[in-house]
């Protein structure tokens, strides 16, 4: 149905999680390094990496941590932002990477000024997408939890006005006050990425698929009602979140499964856990 890709989830881009990628037959590959990588991100070796094993580098998820350095939401913090954004950008698309995943801004954020986030977060917007498409590339805005500006699709609607170039990563476990179906409705067309986990509807847990309540099978059908052709990405790590205590940690043969048995409409076969919280 969709070609299947996983998040690197700050497990770094060696050539270990490459050969672990291409033996489960996971195609695709988001790059997240955690805060602490970007800066020595080795670009040149992901992209040989990719080359030897058969895994594309289907995304780049730009930083988004620590709230107080990076946020392009901020008067005070965006311009540093967007240019920082902007050398990340420049070196993920000359290996071949062509979607770059933006938070829309840090938290949290009263409702008084979210109106001023909003307009600065536009501009920063529209200044990334002037800059990615100049390699062939697209900015794609990912949906956000709690008090984060793009909390629903009515927030990302109007995040997307500051310029047509823009596109989605439809985040499965973001959203807090609307169904993911409703989402994809309103947003159709412009979602070119996702990033796949569950959830228990009151905040974000980056469980696997079946460990929540998301409707799997209506939320196939939404993205195939609007066509969507992308990859179905997971984003969530191999070890059980403070939320969850698995009988032991995930591998890349257990997100295929996963992966193909959504897609079959088959019973969801998961490690035996607990939930903590």
């Amino acid at each position: 149905m969709f070609r299947i890709g996983l998040s690197s989830c700050s497990k770094g881009c060696g050539e270990e999680l490459f050969e672990q990628y291409a033996k489960a037959g996971i195609t695709a590959m988001e790059v997240s390094p955690s805060s602490d990588e970007y800066d020595g991100f080795d670009f040149g070796s992901a992209g040989r990496l990719s080359k030897e094993y058969g895994v594309e580098l289907w995304s780049f998820h730009l930083p988004f941590s620590p709230f107080e350095k990076i946020d392009i939401s901020r008067p005070d913090l965006a311009g540093y932002t967007v240019g920082y954004f902007e050398t990340l950008i420049r070196s993920g698309a000359a290996i071949g990477i062509k979607k770059f995943i933006v938070h829309p801004s840090g938290e949290p954020i009263d409702d008084a000024d979210r109106p001023a986030r909003t307009e600065t977060a536009k501009k920063s917007l529209a200044a990334l997408a002037e800059f990615a498409s100049r390699y062939g590339a697209v900015i794609c805005v990912e949906d956000l939890p709690r008090t984060c500006l793009g909390r629903d699709s009515g927030e990302i609607a109007e995040l997307l006005t500051a310029d047509e170039r823009l596109r989605v990563c439809f985040d499965t476990n973001h959203l807090l006050t609307e169904s993911p179906e409703a989402f994809i409705k309103k947003i159709g067309e412009r979602i070119v990425t996702t990033h796949v986990s569950d959830y228990d509807f009151i905040d974000e847990k980056h469980w696997l698929p079946g460990e929540g309540k998301v409707d799997w099978q209506s939320l196939v059908c939404a993205l195939e009602s609007v066509g969507y052709n992308g990859v179905w990405l997971y984003e969530l790590g191999f070890r059980s979140p403070s939320t969850l205590t698995r009988a032991r940690d995930l591998n890349c043969f257990d997100f295929v499964r996963n992966a193909e048995e959504i897609f079959s409409g088959a019973p969801l076969t998961l490690v035996p856990s607990e939930k903590t919280v």
